[in-house]
């Protein structure tokens, strides 16, 4: 256990970092902003999932139309083969999609630790 009386009992990687009082205070305007991009990815996220439902939606309904008026067992199969192609293709592309946005939020999310990593790793010798 490390006891607080001196530097002589911290580690020798802590003993060499200084944290002076400007260093520990937060500005609250970069927070605002930090709170402002994190809304903004989590909203773009939501706004992705909103699209592909309704379009899923609506392709899965026009689906169901042409179904409805197709009158042979070939051409059922058809018309099927179709949606099950356009259907895997558009999933695939919305899914890239998203993953992208969600590797966007997190680089968002982890930017601020940046600075205070390289604050406590070691400096190259």
């Amino acid at each position: 256990m490390f006891a607080l009386s001196g530097s002589r009992d911290l580690p020798a990687n802590l003993s060499n970092i200084s944290l002076g009082k400007d260093s520990m205070m937060v500005k609250v305007e970069e927070i605002q902003q930090y709170g402002t991009s994190l809304q903004t990815g989590v909203q773009a996220i939501a706004t992705a999932y909103g699209d592909y439902t309704k379009k899923s939606f609506e392709d899965t309904k026009s689906f169901v139309e042409k179904l409805s008026g197709v009158k042979s067992i070939d051409k059922v199969l058809e018309v099927q083969t179709e949606f099950a192609k356009s259907a895997y293709e558009t999933f695939v592309a919305e899914s890239q999609k998203i993953a992208g946005l969600y590797t966007d939020l997190a680089k968002q999310t982890f930017k601020p630790l940046e600075g205070l990593a390289s604050k406590f790793t070691p400096a190259a010798q």
